[in-house]
């Protein structure tokens, strides 16, 4: 059994390589400014609450916007959409920077959570977009793999992001982290510039309304115990035990304040969930997606539990990259579940579903946890949602059987999945047939998020 993770995807289909490559220099960029926020406003308050509250600035737009974005990219054409979309994105950077170059004023914090806030916005339409994309990229025999090559520039993002953006706050404070963000959106118009239009091919009665297609949408989810389950299973995993606010306290506290310490401990998330990216080979051959999602889930929240009580820097580190190990497996058997159970007609709002569930659940998680910190202290914060997540997994384990015991059914031979010149432009794949979409005794309502990851 090949260990490696299948590069396939990016030696056949020029598109997604471009795609991939784009992402990675954009996406590390995002995550510069993501760490050079927290420590912006932990320098400004010295709260772990006022850190949290970039969570809630995150959420609610996220919240309000994601659903109708995965509706815009189910009716329009998704190159276009995302065009746009980086486009504002870029615009945000930029204000980031002026606003750390020049002070932000008056506005102080407020200014800081209206930025993220927009930019949350943003992102909430832009993401989900981009990632019905990947099935019209690859043949349907490539999807894991390309799952789990998404995964790695996702974990590139962690390790290097942070890491960089310890390194530049130190030298020229976290305006020089606004300023590369702003210069790595190159990338994203790399990636999408070369594609062509790419409508959506599933709605057929585009008169309705935007607002019942989006419910649409969250009733397909509900009637699906499998879709439900992966959504559920990652929420709970970030809610309980995604600490990110309590980073700069838990340094402060152990460490001295040292920003080069507290840019680590999201890299080391990074650098676990790398390691299982890049050896992310035996994925394809694992067909109970569900039942590894739920013993992930555990391993993520038995590691933040260890990260909470040890004393030590390594063991620290340690403790943070077994729970991105874990986080890593999590999200691409997320995804596979999302990109193979659900037809293109339904690909952009289940999309934006996901994309809730794994960064609303994130951000929800970081809030919960500062105010928990606040009121106890930052360790037991970090033990009391390791031990939650464990329970967490269990309890569902018992209470969605259809979705613990799910199957990925085999990819049909495709004799004629040779790959194109410009493999953007061929039809997207036929959905695979899903059992698990019949309506079924569903002992859980439809879902509230993607477990993180991260960013």
């Amino acid at each position: 059994m090949k260990l490696l993770t299948d590069i396939t995807p990016l030696r056949e289909y020029p598109a997604f390589r471009r795609l991939w490559l784009g992402s990675m220099l954009s996406q590390t960029g995002s995550s510069m400014t993501n760490f050079a926020l927290t420590l912006q406003v932990w320098d400004m308050t010295r709260s772990t609450t006022a850190v949290g509250g970039l969570g809630v600035a995150t959420l609610v737009p996220m919240l309000l916007i994601a659903l109708p974005g995965g509706t815009l990219a189910d009716t329009f054409d998704r190159r276009k959409l995302i065009l746009a979309m980086t486009t504002c994105q870029t615009a945000v950077s930029g204000l980031l920077f002026a606003q750390a170059l020049i002070g932000p004023g008056p506005a102080g914090l407020w200014l800081l959570y209206a930025l993220e806030a927009t930019s949350s916005a943003i992102g909430a339409i832009n993401a989900p977009a981009r990632r019905t994309l990947i099935p019209g990229l690859v043949g349907k025999e490539q999807l894991a793999p390309a799952m789990a090559l998404n995964r790695i520039v996702f974990q590139t993002m962690m390790i290097a992001g942070p890491a960089l953006g310890g390194v530049i706050a130190s030298v020229s404070g976290v305006k020089g982290c606004y300023l590369v963000d702003a210069i790595t959106f190159a990338g994203s118009f790399y990636g999408i510039g070369r594609l062509p239009a790419m409508p959506p091919k599933g709605i057929r009665d585009r008169t309705r309304s935007k607002l019942a297609l989006s419910l649409e949408g969250l009733s397909f989810i509900r009637r699906s115990q499998v879709l439900a389950g992966a959504f559920i299973a990652d929420v709970s995993a970030t809610f309980f035990a995604l600490p990110l606010s309590l980073f700069p306290a838990i340094n402060a506290e152990r460490f001295g304040g040292d920003p080069r310490i507290l840019g680590l401990m999201p890299a080391a998330i990074g650098v676990g969930g790398m390691v299982t990216a890049v050896l992310a080979g035996p994925v394809r051959h694992v067909s109970r997606h569900g039942l590894a999602m739920l013993v992930c889930v555990g391993v993520w929240g038995l590691s933040f539990a260890v990260f909470a009580v040890v004393p030590w820097l390594w063991l620290t580190l340690l403790a943070l990259a077994m729970a991105g190990a874990a986080d890593t497996y999590t999200v691409v058997f997320r995804g596979v579940i999302v990109q193979t159970v659900t037809p293109d007609e339904f690909l952009g709002r289940v999309n934006a579903a996901d994309y809730v569930v794994g960064a609303g659940g994130g951000q929800l998680g970081s809030l919960e946890a500062g105010l928990v910190g606040s009121l106890t202290t930052p360790a037991i914060s970090a033990l009391s949602g390791g031990l939650l997540t464990i329970a967490a997994a269990i309890a569902l384990a018992a209470a969605l059987p259809g979705f613990r015991r799910y199957r990925a059914p085999d990819p049909a031979p495709d004799p004629a999945a040779e790959p194109a010149p410009n493999a953007a432009a061929d039809p997207a794949p036929e959905p695979v047939p899903n059992p698990a979409a019949d309506p079924v005794p569903d002992p859980a309502a439809a879902p509230a998020q993607p477990a993180a990851s991260a960013p």
